[in-house]
């Protein structure tokens, strides 16, 4: 992990398309400006962690349901 130190209204540039601007520090929250081209999704880490999740639950349901099919065309068969 880089770790930086920033000060308020300074920049870090990621490549040539992200800018992370420091807006605001106010006590223990500092405040950020992201700037990326629009293909590129952003995230809280903890909305992030949640899609995963939904996500793999999503897979398991879908192979659930897939063995259920399975074994109702085995019986009719």
């Amino acid at each position: 992990m880089l770790v930086l130190t920033r000060k308020q209204d300074e920049c870090i540039r990621i490549g040539d398309g992200i800018i992370i601007k420091i807006l605001e520090n106010s006590g223990s929250q500092v405040k950020l400006g992201i700037t990326v081209p629009r293909e590129i999704p952003i995230y809280r880490e903890e909305i992030y962690q949640k899609i995963q999740q939904e996500n793999r639950e999503a897979i398991l349901s879908a192979e659930k349901k897939s063995d259920i099919l399975n074994t109702l065309t085995a019986h009719f068969k």
